[in-house]
C-alpha cells in the first residue's frame, strides 16, 4: 500500500463490522473507524475512579493480593471481566440492542490500565510517603535535619510535623489536614502530568513504526482482544474454564487456608541456597505469567530464562572467589549484583538506540510532518497529529527540565536525569510489549547512574537532595504510562476505535486516578496510620532515596571509571545480539534476554518463563499453529482465573474482615 492511500480508500460504517471484518479490512489496507461514545467514557471514568479508590483500601486495610503493581494490570483484567461477563452479558439478555459494543469494552478497558497506573507505584504510594518520611524519619542518628532539609525546596514537601506524624501514625477520628498536602501536591502536578503527555506522545510518534513495520508482539493486548471476539467467543472454549479454574482453585486453597490453618495450602515457590550460599536459586510458578509468555516469542522467551540463568551462575562464582564491588547504588532497585546494574544499564541504552535507529525513516516523516513539510504524512488515525505528538514531546521535555532545575538539580544535570529517564521508560516498554514480561524492572535507575557516572560532587548537596525526590516517579518502576499508553493504542487499531478521543479518555482517566487514590491513601493513612498499613510503601521504600542522599553528602564520590566500562560492555553485547539476530534468521539469542536478565524479577519468575517456553515449543513442534490456537484459551484462562480469585477473595475478605490474606504478588 502506497503513502497517503489510506486517505482514498473507503471508510466501512462502524456498526455493520465484526472483529473478523476488522481484522480482514486491517489486512487489505482499509480504514475503519469506531467512534468513543460518551457512555464509555463516562464508565471507563467510573471504573477508573473505583480502581483508584479501591485499591489502597485492598492493600493497606485489607492487606491482599496486589492488584496495581504491574504492566499486568490485575486490577483492570479482573473488572473488565466481571463488565464482559457479569455486567454486559445480562445487558445482552435482557436488552441486546443496547448492551456495550466490543469498541465500547476496549475503550472502557484501555481507561482501566491506564489508571491502573496511578494508585501504587505508578506515582500514589510513591509520592505520599516520599515527601513526608524525609522529616518523619530524620533523627540525631541520620542526621537529615542537618544533611537534606535545608536543601529541600519547601513548596515540595509538606512541613507540619504534627500533620506528618499522624500521617504515619494515625489518630482515630483524625481529618485530612489539606492545607499541608495542597501545597505540594498542587505543585507536583504540573511535572507529573507533564510527564505522563509526553510519554503519551511519544508512544503515539512510535505506534506505526513498532506495530505496521516492526510487528512486535503485544502479548498483554492479546486477552482483552479475545474477549470481546464475538465471532470466536473466548466464554464458550472448554479450555478456557479449565485454564481458568487451576489457579482459582489453587488461590483459593491459599485463602481458606489463612481463614482455617486445616486446610491445606499449596506452595508455588521454594528457595534453594547455591553457591555455598552466596546466591538463593528460586523456583517459583506463577499463572499468569505463565499465560503471558505462552503468547511471547520463542527466541524471546529462551533468552529470558537462559540468561537468567548465565547471569546466576556468573555471580555464583565471582562470589564464591570473592569477587566484587562496593558502590553505593540505591540500594533494592533493578538488580541486587551491582556489576549487573552497570550492564543492564548499558544494554538499555543499546537498546533505545537500536530502536532509534530502526526507527529512523518513520522518525524522519514524523520530523517532516511537523514541520510542515510532509504533506504526504498521513497521520489521521493517531491519538495526537505528529506535529501535537512531536512539539509536545519536545516542549514537554523543556518544561519538566525547568521544573526540575527549579527543584534544585543544576540545569546541565537535568538534561542528563531526563535522557536516562527516558531511556528507561521507554526500554521497558519495548520489552513488554515485545516479550509479554508483564512483571519488568530495569538493572538500574536512572537518579542513581547519573551521580554514578558523573560524581557526586558536581551536583551538590541541594542537587543531590533534588534528585533524591525524583524517586516519586522513577525509582521502583514496575507499571508505567508510556507501556499502558501503547497497549492502549495497539487495543484502538485492533477494534478501530477512533484515536483522537482516546487521548484524552487516557488524560481523564489519569486525572481521576489521581484525584481518588491521593484522596483514599491520605484517608487511610490518617486513619490507621501509614505505618500500621504496608511496610515497604510506608516504612522501607520512603527511606531509600534519603539513605542515598545522605550517604552521597556524607562520602562523595567520583566518576565510576569501573561503572563506565560495565556500561559499555553491557553495550556493547548488547549491540552484537542486535546485529547478529537482525543478519541471522536462526540466531537463538534475542537481546531483550541480556537487558533485563539480572533482574531480580526474573529471578522470580524465570522458572515460569522456562515452563511457558518449553510448553510453547513442544506444541509448536508436533502441532503447528493450529495447536497453538486451540492451546490459547487455556492460557488465556491461567491469567482471568488468577486475578478473578484475587479480587474475589478481596470481597470475601472485606465482608469478613480478615487481612493479611495475600493470595498473589508476582
Amino acid at each position: 500500500m502506497t503513502r497517503g492511500s489510506l486517505s482514498r480508500i473507503k471508510e466501512y460504517p462502524p456498526e455493520r463490522l465484526t472483529g473478523k471484518d476488522a481484522r480482514r479490512l486491517m489486512q487489505q489496507g482499509r480504514r475503519f473507524e469506531r467512534p468513543i461514545t460518551l457512555r464509555a467514557v463516562a464508565i471507563g471514568l467510573l471504573a477508573s475512579a473505583i480502581i483508584a479508590a479501591l485499591d489502597p483500601y485492598g492493600l493497606y486495610v485489607i492487606q491482599g493480593s496486589y492488584m496495581t503493581l504491574d504492566y499486568s494490570t490485575p486490577a483492570a483484567v479482573f473488572a473488565f471481566f466481571v463488565l464482559v461477563v457479569v455486567i454486559n452479558g445480562s445487558w445482552k439478555r435482557l436488552n441486546p440492542r443496547t448492551a456495550l459494543r466490543p469498541a465500547e469494552l476496549i475503550t472502557i478497558y484501555i481507561m482501566m490500565i491506564t489508571a491502573c497506573v496511578v494508585p501504587t507505584l505508578g506515582l500514589t504510594a510513591q509520592i505520599l510517603p516520599v515527601l513526608a518520611a524525609v522529616t518523619y524519619y530524620a533523627n540525631p542518628a541520620n542526621s537529615w535535619d542537618r544533611l537534606i532539609h535545608p536543601h529541600l525546596h519547601p513548596l515540595l514537601v509538606p512541613r507540619d510535623k504534627e500533620a506528618i506524624r499522624l500521617f504515619f501514625e494515625g489518630k482515630p477520628g483524625a481529618t485530612i489536614p489539606w492545607e499541608v498536602w495542597l501545597p505540594p501536591l498542587l505543585a507536583w502536578m504540573p511535572l507529573i502530568l507533564m510527564l505522563y503527555f509526553v510519554m503519551i506522545a511519544v508512544m503515539v510518534i512510535f505506534r506505526r513504526q513498532w506495530m505496521d513495520r516492526e510487528r512486535l508482539a503485544f502479548p498483554v493486548t492479546q486477552l482483552p482482544l479475545e474477549m470481546v471476539n464475538e465471532q470466536e467467543p473466548l466464554l464458550r472454549k472448554p479450555l478456557f474454564w479449565l485454564g481458568f479454574a487451576l489457579p482459582f482453585a489453587v488461590g483459593s486453597l491459599i485463602a481458606l487456608h489463612n481463614y482455617a490453618p486445616a486446610v491445606p495450602a499449596p506452595s508455588v515457590f521454594t528457595r534453594i541456597p547455591i553457591f555455598r550460599e552466596t546466591v538463593t536459586w528460586t523456583l517459583r510458578f506463577s499463572f499468569p505469567m505463565l499465560g503471558f509468555f505462552y503468547l511471547a516469542n520463542l527466541d524471546a522467551l529462551f533468552s529470558l530464562w537462559f540468561f537468567n540463568l548465565l547471569f546466576m551462575v556468573v555471580r555464583g562464582y565471582l562470589n564464591i572467589y570473592g569477587v566484587e564491588i562496593r558502590e553505593d547504588l540505591g540500594g533494592a532497585y533493578g538488580t541486587p549484583y551491582i556489576p549487573y546494574k552497570y550492564l543492564g544499564m548499558g544494554a538499555m541504552l543499546m537498546l533505545v538506540a537500536t530502536s532509534l535507529w530502526s526507527a529512523r525513516a518513520h522518525l524522519s516523516d514524523v520530523v517532516r510532518k511537523s514541520l510542515g513539510m510532509g504533506r504526504d504524512v498521513d497521520d489521521n488515525g493517531e491519538a495526537l497529529s505528529y506535529p501535537a505528538a512531536f512539539w509536545g514531546t519536545v516542549l514537554g521535555l523543556l518544561a519538566m527540565s525547568v521544573w526540575i532545575w527549579w527543584s534544585g538539580l543544576p540545569y546541565w544535570a537535568t538534561w542528563l536525569y531526563l535522557l536516562f529517564m527516558m531511556v528507561l521508560f521507554f526500554g521497558l516498554t519495548r520489552v513488554v510489549a515485545e516479550t509479554g514480561l508483564a512483571e519488568a524492572v530495569a538493572a538500574m535507575i536512572a537518579p542513581v547512574f547519573t551521580v554514578a557516572g558523573f560524581g557526586s560532587t558536581p551536583f551538590g548537596a541541594r542537587g543531590l537532595t533534588a534528585l533524591g525526590l525524583t524517586w516519586v516517579y522513577s525509582a521502583d518502576i514496575r507499571t508505567t504510562v508510556m507501556a499502558s499508553s501503547i497497549h492502549g493504542l495497539r487495543l484502538a487499531e485492533r477494534t478501530g476505535v477512533r484515536s483522537r478521543g482516546l487521548f484524552w479518555a487516557m488524560m481523564l482517566a489519569i486525572v481521576v486516578s489521581i484525584v481518588a487514590s491521593v484522596w483514599v491513601t491520605l484517608l487511610l493513612a490518617y486513619r490507621y496510620g501509614g505505618a500500621n498499613l504496608n511496610r515497604w510503601f510506608f516504612l522501607d521504600g520512603p527511606q531509600f532515596p534519603y539513605k542515598w542522599v545522605a550517604g552521597k553528602i556524607n562520602n562523595p564520590s567520583e566518576p565510576s571509571v569501573t561503572g563506565w566500562l560495565l556500561t559499555g560492555f553491557g553495550a556493547a553485547v548488547m549491540g552484537f545480539l542486535s546485529a547478529m539476530r537482525q543478519r541471522f534468521v536462526g540466531w537463538p539469542f534475542h537481546p531483550v534476554g541480556f537487558c533485563v536478565g539480572s533482574t531480580w524479577i526474573m529471578d522470580e519468575i524465570w522458572l515460569t518463563c522456562f515452563i511457558a517456553w518449553l510448553l510453547k515449543f513442544l506444541i509448536l513442534h508436533f502441532g503447528g499453529l493450529r495447536w497453538f490456537r486451540l492451546s490459547l484459551p487455556f492460557f488465556l484462562g491461567l491469567i482471568v482465573g488468577q486475578y478473578t480469585c484475587n479480587g474475589f477473595w478481596l470481597i470475601m475478605d472485606y465482608l469478613s474482615g480478615a487481612k493479611g490474606n495475600q493470595i498473589f504478588w508476582i
